[in-house]
């Protein structure tokens, strides 16, 4: 099983709040209450079901407001 997690974008400097947020999920089924996650809290998910973390880069803002 995978988890697939990005980083925040709209997380301000110095700011506690939680800064990770679930993308995706493969190879199983995971139920996902919250929206919003600190890393320790994914990390010790990951690890209770024996799942592989992936971090997603950012995507450059280039990219973003690019039309297509």
């Amino acid at each position: 099983m995978k988890i697939y997690v990005r980083e925040r974008q709209k997380v301000g400097e110095g700011v506690e709040s939680p800064k990770y947020r679930v993308v995706a999920v493969t190879g199983g089924q995971i139920q996902i209450e919250a929206t919003h996650f600190r890393k320790f809290e994914i990390e010790q998910i990951a690890k209770d079901i024996k799942a592989e973390l992936v971090y997603l880069t950012p995507v450059p803002d280039a990219q973003k407001k690019r039309k297509h």
